[in-house]
């Protein structure tokens, strides 16, 4: 596990229980937790700050203004969510262990851009998910999250065209539709991602 990282997308408030709660959202934040402890537990830390060992953790927020254009009232799909400052805008409380401020990228920042790839994210310091993977050094990616047909989909694609080998863990995503979800997963095998 040393040459790869574990990327979440989206596993935030409004997504889980909030405006756009997601089918199976609990489930797979539980099911993230368990990967998380099951590939960490014999990584020791290389110091006590050190979370996770050589296992990073890299999250993928939607961070919208409250005028964001994906927005209903502003003419666009979806019901108003993870509106900067919000609770439905926090990651889940039981992955906020896992999370560090350089390892936290933000996406859909601007009110003019609907962002649905983690690969357009950045964070507090500019950099973005292939800047940080690079520096890392890291070819394998894991990848879970919300929702699987946009979000999830559109940051596995980016990654895979990058180069990296993708892996997206099927128990650990949530999905506003479960036929979209099985199709967004065979689109994803079709791709050469695999699907675990």
């Amino acid at each position: 596990m040393k040459d790869s990282a574990l990327i979440i997308v989206d596993m935030l408030n409004d997504f889980i229980d909030g405006s756009m709660a997601c089918l199976n959202a609990r489930e797979a934040v539980n099911e993230t937790v368990t990967f998380i402890d099951s590939r960490t537990a014999s990584s020791e830390p290389e110091d006590e700050n050190e979370i996770t060992g050589m296992f990073p953790i890299l999250f993928i927020c939607d961070h919208h203004p409250a005028d964001h254009c994906s927005f209903r009232e502003n003419g666009g799909l979806w019901p108003a969510h993870c509106v900067s400052g919000t609770r439905g805008s926090e990651i889940d409380d039981s992955l906020k262990s896992y999370v560090s401020e350089e390892f936290t990228f933000y996406k859909g920042c601007d009110k003019n851009l609907e962002q649905y790839s983690g690969w357009e994210g950045v964070n507090t310091a500019g950099q973005s998910v292939a800047e940080v993977l690079d520096l890392l050094d890291i070819n394998d990616v894991y990848v879970c999250g919300i929702a699987t047909e946009y979000c999830v989909k559109a940051t596995a694609e980016d990654l895979h065209a990058s180069g990296k080998k993708v892996t997206v863990l099927k128990d650990a995503l949530a999905y506003v539709d479960h036929g979209g979800h099985l199709k967004a997963l065979e689109e994803l095998g079709r791709k050469g991602i695999a699907v675990v």
